[in-house]
């Protein structure tokens, strides 16, 4: 992504070659209005970059990291039974680095769908229409739409949506609007020149497709230039930080090296509510912390599964939702611990 103009000059450089002009009175010479608002203003100036500004990566990095991988996953992918795949997401990662109690639990329960997740999907999906739509769509409009689209595909989710009651529909098209607006009013305009991509599936099969990187990315835009960096990853978000947050986003990095060879230049979260962006540049360094935390937690999530070793049970936040907090004494304990700290 550069904040140049097309015509490759800067922002508010002179183009027209002409001569100087005598200095008009103040009064006589207003603002022009601004293009973007302060919040769209902060997000082009943390993604953006001049071509001086992107780094450039050894072309042996990719096979260097592939390698790696498969090395250390060796062990693990010899535990995955015979016409099975270990298959390692954002989602299993910060679960069994999290609480390996609470990754079993979720393990054994067959997946079902709620107002929290669908509307995650819904506001995703308008997101995702709202890049290559064309004029001014309203919030309202992008949802219908992304809702008419989900219910028409062939996906879990259109069956689920597809049988809500008119206020279960109402209620998750109003959150998921107000999403959808946030992002509008706090992001600017994606032009084509940037290249966005939203919704971008990534993939990666190591150990003969016995272990298998996957993840989707909720935007992304530039590109690589040869070995140069330029591809900024971004995730949105609702509510406050995560520690997690900045792990998914380098394991995406992660992925995407081992894709095409060339890694992300920026990793930025942008959280809705508070219309605040984190962002962090990707160095070798930072791969390779993403590749211990691929191997340590395939591992865990293989002895887990497959080798029956008892879970680490670390309590915190999600013992809230956790399917099995009736039954742990520690989340029990953690619970209580928390009411009483917090007076409810």
């Amino acid at each position: 992504m550069d904040d140049r103009t097309d015509d490759g000059h800067a922002a508010g450089e002179a183009t027209d070659g002409g001569p100087p002009r005598a200095a008009a009175p103040v009064e006589a010479t207003p603002d022009p209005p601004a293009r973007h608002n302060p919040a769209q203003a902060e997000v082009l100036a943390a993604l953006g970059a001049r071509p001086h500004e992107r780094p450039e990566f050894d072309p042996r990095l990719r096979h260097e990291l592939r390698a790696h991988l498969e090395e250390r996953l060796a062990g693990v992918a010899e535990r995955v039974p015979d016409g099975q795949s270990l298959w390692v997401g954002k989602h299993l990662l910060s679960t069994v680095h999290g609480c390996e109690g609470l990754f079993l639990a979720q393990d054994a329960e067959e997946f079902a769908w709620s107002p929290t997740t669908a509307r995650g999907v819904v506001s995703h999906k308008a997101i995702e229409l709202s890049v290559s739509w064309r004029g001014d769509p309203s919030p309202g409009d992008l949802v219908d739409e992304g809702i008419a689209r989900l219910i028409g595909g062939n996906d879990r989710i259109a069956d689920y949506l597809g049988g809500l009651g008119e206020g279960e529909r109402a209620e998750l098209h109003g959150e998921a609007v107000e999403r959808v607006a946030k992002f509008q009013e706090c992001f600017p305009p994606l032009e084509a020149r940037w290249r966005p991509v939203p919704e971008s599936r990534l993939r990666s099969d190591l150990c003969g497709d016995k272990v298998v990187l996957s993840g989707k990315v909720d935007l992304t835009v530039g590109r690589a230039d040869g070995l140069k960096a330029g591809k900024v990853l971004i995730d949105l978000k609702t509510g406050g930080f995560a520690p997690a947050h900045r792990d998914d986003l380098r394991f995406y990095a992660l992925i995407e090296t081992l894709r095409i060879g060339v890694p992300p230049r920026l990793l930025a979260t942008y959280y809705l509510d508070g219309g605040r962006l984190q962002d962090e540049l990707v160095t070798e360094a930072l791969l390779a912390s993403a590749v211990e935390r691929v191997v340590d937690g395939a591992a865990a999530a293989v002895s887990l599964q497959h080798d029956g070793r008892a879970p680490v049970l670390r309590p915190g936040t999600p013992c809230r939702w956790c399917p099995r907090r009736d039954d742990c004494a520690v989340g029990q304990a953690h619970l209580e611990a928390e009411a009483e700290r917090e007076g409810w």
